[in-house]
């Protein structure tokens, strides 16, 4: 299968060029689903902290978008309770099948360091997020001690 050959390559490049702050493992079993581990950002209140993210993709790869979830709890206004995401470029009317697989892994570190309030999955941590960013970088540095620990 063409998808097959595709995500053999792009873990092959992501072998040979690794992503800053980003270990990507893939299952030995099934070539279409990784686990990834993204280190929190610097300048966030999620430095620190390692998180967990599944990546299923499908079969129709790359002309369907991977659905990614968060394995770790994170507070954080695109990311909700269940570790399902809000991210753009995985929307079906804005995916290209030109996208791979480490450009979703950057977009999401991305994320962590800069969320999109107004993109929101969780509107109680957006509002947060826009209205009191003290009590918001407290909370998710704490979900991060909690949760996302090395």
């Amino acid at each position: 299968m063409a998808s097959s050959k595709r995500l053999t390559k792009e873990l092959m490049d992501l072998n040979n060029t690794p992503l800053d702050g980003i270990e990507i493992t893939p299952n030995e079993s099934n070539i279409y689903k990784w686990t990834a581990k993204l280190h929190g950002p610097a300048d966030s209140p999620y430095a620190g902290g390692v998180f967990v993210i599944e990546l299923d993709f499908p079969i129709e790869y790359p002309f369907k978008s991977p659905r990614l979830k968060f394995a770790t709890r994170v507070f954080h206004p695109n990311v909700d309770e269940d570790g399902n995401m809000c991210v753009g470029l995985l929307k079906s009317e804005a995916w290209k099948p030109s996208t791979k697989a480490a450009t979703i892994l950057l977009s999401i570190q991305q994320l962590l360091a800069e969320p999109n309030p107004d993109d929101a999955l969780v509107a109680s941590i957006a509002e947060m997020y826009k209205t009191d960013r003290a009590k918001f970088n407290k909370t998710a540095q704490e979900y991060t001690r909690k949760h996302a620990n090395a």
